[in-house]
């Protein structure tokens, strides 16, 4: 028999006062603490595909931007709106995702966005200048080219559907080991960026919007090979699927009854409270999963994350540094930092993590902008960004938000932090241009805030059952 929702928070709520000093609830093979297998590795690397294509639209900008500037003749301006434009895109991938993800499963949805992110990668590679030159003076063929750039970077940023990928990997992980396989997305988006920044000082704006969609390619063939998320199918009721994905997952000899038992249950019981329309997302039960998803989205972009990423060349270029040394200098430091993180992630938690990250963050930008600080702080500012705050966040996401609001929670996140995006790295050089000294200073302020809002908001989900943490959290505001 099912048990009623409420019943089932209470016993997990119950469950959870009885959690080892680590923050989980014990061991045992039922549990969901396991070992790894190879189809759970190799899921996770499939899925990861799409965090590396990102990461390669993350850094594309700051490399290209000389190459597309020469190219094209745009001004500065125009360029901001290129570099922005890209995160348009995301804002209408993000907005359909949540249903989508919830509609043909976690799969379909990397692979709907893989075909296209590839038809942007390509309409950038192939775009011709020949056909834009079509126009009578050098204002149209400015327009044009703008014009051009942003329809073929919009369908690309289309694949940022940037919470499917952590939410498959946290569904289809252990709990001890989850924080861990689901922060590959992270280094993964870092490997991406790393590789553009590094390959786009020696190879043109094109080639490298073909390298872009090669993770693109290999992700749409490795889904045929990967099992579906067991907590998708069981919302779907697709019993026998279920069982079958959860046993290649755990590995043939693994007794999945107890587990597979636990996600039906949970799953039917927060179905029957509400179905997932956006509006359910606003009711008071759900009030700390939303405040502390979009408060963290919101806080991430306005610290400057993307914008520094983004502008990086010129940063680099208005205190007397070479941007060609600075991104691959870039490029070297994030993948081994990144790693740290991962490794301390399931041992220290989400939340000290985080907050050493911003604080850190915080440390670096209040310096301004000097020589020495285009460089070794900029270094240092990115260090501190890929240990905490560029990752985690997402990694907290594909765990804070129930089964039945996930896909319209993910969508209001992604779309949240898009936006954000979109508003710092659209006004970041007009802004940079007025005040250097004040542009980091304001990032700093809200990273400094950033620390106070995950003391205050943000519950350490380290060694903690999924079905677990959703239960606490609808608890808190009651």
């Amino acid at each position: 028999m099912i048990m009623e929702g409420a019943e089932i928070e209470e016993a997990l709520l119950v469950e959870e006062k009885s959690n080892d000093r680590y923050g989980g609830i014990g061991s045992s093979s039922g549990d969901g603490s396991s070992h790894v297998t190879a189809v759970a590795v190799f899921s996770t690397a499939v899925a990861v595909c799409g965090s590396f294509t990102n990461g390669c639209a993350v850094g594309y900008s700051s490399p290209a931007e000389t190459g597309i500037i020469d190219d094209l003749g745009l001004s500065v301006a125009e360029y901001s709106v290129f570099g922005s434009i890209i995160t348009i895109g995301g804002i209408v991938g993000a907005a359909v995702s949540g249903k989508l993800t919830d509609l043909i499963g976690r799969r379909g949805t990397m692979w709907l966005s893989d075909i296209l992110c590839i038809m942007g990668w390509l309409a950038i590679a192939l775009a011709k200048e020949s056909n834009i030159l079509q126009t009578s003076s050098r204002g149209n063929i400015r327009r044009d080219s703008v014009k051009k750039l942003q329809g073929v970077q919009l369908k690309a940023r289309d694949n940022d559907f940037l919470i499917d990928v952590p939410v498959y990997i946290a569904e289809i992980m252990p709990k001890n080991i989850r924080g861990r396989f689901t922060s590959a997305n992270s280094l993964m988006i870092c490997c991406g960026s790393s590789l553009t920044f590094f390959v786009g000082t020696v190879v043109s704006w094109r080639i490298l919007a073909v390298i872009g969609a090669v993770p693109c390619i290999l992700q749409v063939i490795g889904l045929f090979f990967i099992p579906e998320s067991p907590r998708w199918l069981a919302m779907v009721s697709q019993e026998a699927r279920l069982e079958a994905a959860l046993q290649s997952l755990r590995g043939k000899n693994a007794d999945i009854s107890q587990e597979a038992g636990e996600i039906r249950e949970y799953t039917e019981a927060f179905q029957q409270l509400s179905k997932a329309r956006i509006l359910d997302l606003f009711q008071k039960r759900y009030a700390h999963s939303l405040i502390a998803g979009v408060g963290l989205m919101v806080l991430q972009q306005f610290g400057g994350t993307n914008a520094i990423l983004y502008y990086a060349s010129s940063i680099f270029e208005s205190a007397g540094i070479s941007a060609t040394f600075g991104a691959r200098a870039m490029a070297i430091l994030q993948i081994p930092v990144t790693l740290l993180g991962i490794l301390l992630i399931d041992k220290s938690g989400r939340r000290p993590l985080l907050m050493l990250g911003c604080a850190l963050v915080d440390l670096q930008l209040r310096q301004g902008l000097t020589q020495i600080f285009a460089l070794i702080g900029v270094l240092a500012y990115l260090a501190s960004l890929s240990m905490g705050v560029a990752g985690l966040p997402w990694v907290v996401m594909s765990e804070i938000f129930p089964i039945n609001i996930k896909g319209s929670a993910g969508s209001l996140v992604n779309i949240t932090n898009l936006f954000c995006s979109w508003i710092t790295t659209y006004t970041f050089n007009f802004v940079f241009a007025w005040s250097s000294a004040g542009t980091f200073f304001l990032f700093s302020i809200i990273c400094g805030a950033t620390v106070l809002f995950v003391e205050k908001m943000l519950p350490e989900t380290k060694g903690r059952r999924l079905e677990e943490i959703h239960a606490t959290m609808t608890h808190f505001l009651q």
